[in-house]
Parts: C-alpha cells; structure tokens; sequence
C-alpha cells in the first residue's frame, strides 16, 4: 500500500472542500472495498478524508411517505429497519443477499453505491484493463469473461456493476442526493447516475470530483409484490452472476404494472423499458409469465464463457414473476 495523507471532516461541505483541495483524494468509511483496492494498488489515493463523524446515518420519513436514507448508515441497519423490511423488503432482501455479515455490519449506503466491479483482470495489475490504465486494453475481452457484462458494454471494457442494493434501488428509483466542494447541492435520480463504459470506463459515474454523497431518498413505494432473487455459484458471500429486483402488480388476473431491474448483467443495474411496457397486460398464469420474461434483455450477448447469461437471466426472470403472482412453483 501506498502511502496517504488523512483528515477527519466534520460537515459534508467541509469534506467536499477538502477533497477538491487535494489530489487523488477518496472519500472513506466502511472501506470495505476501498481498502482491499488501496492493498493491491488498484486504488493509489494521495489524500483519505474519513466522514464517519459527519452523522450521516439517519433513515427519516420524508413528508410524502418515502424515506431519506444517510450515506453513513450501515448496510446491516438498512437492511434491518422495521420501515424499509415492511415498505420496501425488496431492498432489504437485495442487502441480505450481499456480502457477510460483517461486511455489511461496515458497509455504507454510499459506499455501496460507489463500488467498483469485482471484474479478475481490474484487480490484477499485471494485466491490461482500461479501468485502472485507460488505453491499456480489456484483457475480458477474448479472456476468460464467465462474470462479465451481457448488455451495455463497450469494446473498451465489459466489466459488471456488482451491488445488490443498488439493484433493487433502482427498481424502486431512488434518487441520490449530493454537495460539492462550493456548497452546492444536486439530486440525481439513480437511473442517471452511472455511465455506460464507452471509450472511458474510468468514469464511472456522474460525480464530479470532490462531490460528496450526502444520502439517498426513496419515493413511497409503487403497490404490488417486491421480489429479488440473486443467482451466484456459492450460497453466500458471492456476487450475482444474475439478479433479479422486481415490483408487479397484478389486478383481474393481469399485470397492470411491472418494474424489473437486473444485476450482474452491465456496467450498472439494469432496467428493460420495453419489456416493463410489454408486461402490461400480461396473464398471472406460469405460462404468460414464463413466456414473457423470454423476451427480456433482447439485445443480450454473450462474450463466450458467459454465454449462458442470457438465458440465466430469463429463467431468474420467470422464476420472479411466478413468485410475484403468488404462486408457490416458482
């Protein structure tokens, strides 16, 4: 590990100012995945500011029946609360699903936010990637790219967005509240908060530098049934080779609406537009279930070891909704 600098900040501004005052500077907390990074050199900070005294880790209601959520309160908090466990239990099954215990007895909202892909060949330094050496190349590409990227990768990377949260977040469109160094203040919904890789995979999300997380508000919940489901190659303690958030509500025997986010899929969770437009209407039998979700992801495709992705997704895909429907088949 590199050597760092490293300061306590004690309001989100100060901590803001702080970060533009200096280079290579990274905001820390949990440093669950931070840390790991800085040991292996992938991460090289000059500058840590520490922003657990910033009190940040409140969950309030908010006046309209949504929740504000501080980007210091732990994953296991989250998780845990009585509020979001009745209003909002897709998310609470999407942080269960992710990690340890221990781990998410550290990890933030932020910071989960903010981690970065679990791709083999980012964390090995002695390969190209285009994450840490832009211009270097993608070793996945051609490599062995079984976790890799299905939808909205480029030839510049096809590494995967790897939070659980942050799925089931964006099938519930959260909206992600920041400050910058001069004070201001933005809120950015989920859904344009990360960048596709394009020619600069570096870049990940829409945050400028020095621009802080300050929390994360979720609007009431949309009625119907929340479901996530995560398939991955051990029962704990692995990232999703395919997961699954989803919100269905059924009226008369139909879907009347449906909202269905993927993970392990892409660069970022991943919403399908026109498979949510194609769902309306859409018996609540296995069959019309199981049918539609086939369509889901059309423009999926494979890098070779990951080949079976696609078909993964669909089957997850079927196996939610039939749960959605209230059947017990799934």
């Amino acid at each position: 590990m590199k050597q760092f600098t490293y300061a306590r900040a004690t309001t989100p501004t100060d901590a803001a100012s702080s970060a533009a005052a200096h280079r290579r500077t990274r905001f820390i907390a949990g440093g669950t995945n931070l840390l790991d990074l800085m040991k292996l050199e992938v991460e090289t900070p000059e500058h840590l500011i520490d922003i657990n005294r910033l009190g940040l880790d409140a969950i309030e209601e908010t006046a309209d029946g949504g929740l504000r959520i501080g980007t210091l309160v732990r994953n296991s908090d989250l998780a845990a609360d009585p509020r979001v466990r009745e209003r909002y239990p897709v998310l609470s099954r999407a942080l269960l699903a992710g990690a340890s215990g221990q781990l998410r007895n550290k990890a933030t909202t932020g910071g989960n936010l903010l981690q970065r892909t679990r791709c083999y060949y980012f964390y090995d330094t002695a390969m190209p990637c285009n994450k840490r050496h832009p211009g270097s190349g993608c070793a996945a590409i051609g490599g062995y790219n079984r976790i890799h990227a299905i939808v909205g990768a480029s030839d510049s990377c096809i590494a995967t967005h790897p939070s659980d949260m942050a799925v089931a977040m964006r099938v519930l469109d959260a909206v992600i509240h920041t400050v910058a160094a001069d004070g201001n203040v933005r809120e950015i919904p989920i859904g344009e908060f990360y960048r596709l890789p394009g020619d600069t995979p570096q870049v990940e999300n829409v945050l400028a530098d020095g621009e802080l997380i300050t929390h994360v508000t979720l609007p009431p919940p949309p009625p119907g049934r929340q479901v996530y489901r995560k398939v991955r190659d051990r029962a704990s303690y692995a990232f999703a080779l395919i997961s699954v958030a989803a919100i269905v509500n059924f009226e008369d025997g139909r879907i009347a609406d449906a909202r269905i986010a993927f993970g392990g899929v892409g660069p970022m969770p991943w919403r399908d537009d026109e498979l949510e437009r194609a769902a309306t209407g859409v018996g609540d039998d296995e069959v019309s279930l199981r049918t539609l979700a086939e369509t889901a992801l059309a423009d999926a495709r494979g890098q070779g070891h990951n080949d079976f992705k696609p078909v993964l997704a669909r089957r997850t895909l079927g196996a939610v909704l039939v749960e959605a429907s209230g059947r017990t088949d799934a």
